[in-house]
Formats: C-alpha cells, structure tokens, sequence
C-alpha cells in the first residue's frame, strides 16, 4: 500500500527551480533514502510533504489526503535535525505536553520514552540530555498517534556511532511495523544498509530511485578485488592472472616488498574475475571485494545533472 505519492511535482521560486517533475513514492513498511547536496531540493520536497509549502504543480497526497490537511496531519511525524525542547522540563513533562496537545492522555508518556530508551532518564530535565537523547524525545513525539509516515531530516547529525546504531534500530522496528519511512541524509555510508530504496536529488532533478543493488547495476561502475598473495608467489600469481584477465583488469604492483594487488572489472566480468580468482589456489593468502559504495554511486548519478 503507496502511504506517500509524489506526481511529476515542481516547485519555483522566482527563477529558481527547486524541484523539477519530481516523481517518488513511499509504500507502508519501506525506508526510502533521500539524498543529495545542499540545495538539491530535499527540504523543499520535505516541506511539501509536510504541507508547509504547495506545489507549483503536479500532486502530492499522504494516504491519500492533500498535505496540510487534517488528515494528512494526522497520518505523518516530522523530526528535524535539531529537535528544541525547554531545558527546565523532564523528559516525562515535556512529552506529557506533546500528547495533551494532539489530545491523547499524557500518561502514554512513559511507555513511548521507553520505547525509544529513555525509561531510565524520563524524569530527568532535558538540560541535562545529551543530543542522542534530546533526538530519542523527538521521536518518541513523533510516535504519537501512530503515523504512516515519518519524515526525518539529517536526524542523526551530530550523534555518536552508538546513539545512530541505536536508533535506526528502533527506525528498523517502525517499518516492520507499517511505518513509511523518509529520510533525508548526507551521512551515505550510514544509511546504505538501512534503507530499501535510495532516492538520488541533484539541482531539482530526481537522477536515480530504486535499490542499491539497482543502481549499481545501472550505474556500471568498475568493481574491485583487493588481493592478498601468499609470500614469494607473487610472480607466478601475475603470471596466472595474466593468463585468464583481459587488458586493463589488473592493476597495482605484485612484488617481493608488496604482495597487494587490484583487480578492476566491469559488472559484466565480476565472474570470469572471480572464476581466475579461485583458480589461484594456493598462490592467494586472502581476497576482499568491494562494490562501488552509496558515496560512488551518488556521485555518479549527480553528475549526469552536470552535464
């Protein structure tokens, strides 16, 4: 079920176009990754999903509803990068607030804050949170009322590697859960593993969307082997290797003084590499292959907006 639907959506401001025909959807239960520089065109999208800015043209509905509407509002949770809370309230009181404000019963507080670890913290004040936990209140009050979509900008920024773990954790149990899930970052490597689609923005323009195994493909970036040889095989590895690649595979020094070596393939040669690979038997101490990462991929398809 499609919970976020984006149609061929403009947007200008004067002469600057910030998104231009911009299609995306976001299904119950995904986590979709939107990407790109400052100034591709992420917060305004965001802020016409969360219906704070109308479309110049094309449609945007969430379930179904109009942003901005009473039910749209209902339906989606926004968490900025810095999420304020007054210093002088705990945990507890300010949540409390939060949830007499949507007019649900502040005593459903305990139980969210535990949910997003801070059972043991709630009755401390937020002056005393680090950001991980100031960031944990605001999900836990985006959580109110169960929405279909949560819209998160960079809301890892500035958190230690533990405090992220922990919390694209919790995002993880939300989709599993039915919660569609858009988030924009510029930490690549941190949401290449925790996404399902990657959606790539570049001056307005949406340059890629769909799995990352799918955008390697398409993007037909060079793989690589990183070798290791056994001592004093070196050249009789290069000769074997030599014998089974094509020109232009093989890279790198394979010495007495260094036995790494490089191997570069196209997509299409990532078996037949593969296949000389193993063929070297005992000549070969260790082998680690690396496929183009999120950051390559994001670069690759950015500068198609280039060109």
């Amino acid at each position: 079920m499609t919970i976020l639907k984006i149609s061929q959506l403009t947007k200008t401001f004067g002469p600057l176009t910030a998104l231009a025909a911009v299609s995306l959807e976001v299904a119950q239960g995904e986590r979709v990754a939107l990407t790109g520089h400052n100034g591709a065109g992420k917060t305004t999208l965001m802020k016409t999903v969360l219906g704070l800015l109308a479309p110049g043209s094309g449609t945007v509905t969430v379930g179904g509803h109009q942003p901005g509407s009473q039910r749209a509002r209902e339906a989606t949770a926004y968490l900025p990068e810095n999420a304020a809370f007054h210093p002088a309230l705990t945990g507890r009181e300010q949540l409390g607030l939060y949830l007499r404000l949507r007019g649900e019963p502040a005593a459903k507080g305990p139980a969210l804050l535990e949910r997003v670890g801070l059972a043991q913290a709630m009755n401390r004040r937020i002056g005393t949170y680090s950001k991980g936990m100031r960031q944990r209140v605001g999900l836990a009050q985006a959580l109110i009322g169960r929405p279909k979509l949560m819209v998160l900008d960079e809301p890892t920024s500035g958190l230690d590697p533990v405090s992220r773990q922990e919390f694209y954790a919790i995002l993880d149990d939300l989709a599993r859960e039915g919660t569609a899930i858009l988030h924009s970052s510029h930490a690549l490597t941190e949401v290449e593993a925790r996404t399902d689609r990657i959606a790539i923005l570049s001056q307005g323009q949406l340059m890629a969307h769909d799995t990352l195994a799918a955008l390697r493909l398409s993007a037909r970036l060079p793989l690589r082997f990183h070798l290791t040889l056994a001592p004093g095989q070196s050249k009789a590895a290069m000769a074997a290797l030599a014998e089974r690649l094509a020109e232009g595979e093989m890279t790198g020094e394979a010495a007495n003084s260094g036995r790494r070596l490089d191997l570069l393939c196209p997509p299409e040669r990532k078996l037949a590499v593969l296949r000389a690979v193993t063929e070297l038997g005992a000549l070969l101490e260790d082998v680690e292959f690396i496929p183009p990462s999120l950051e390559d991929i994001y670069t690759h398809f950015s500068k198609r907006s280039e060109g």
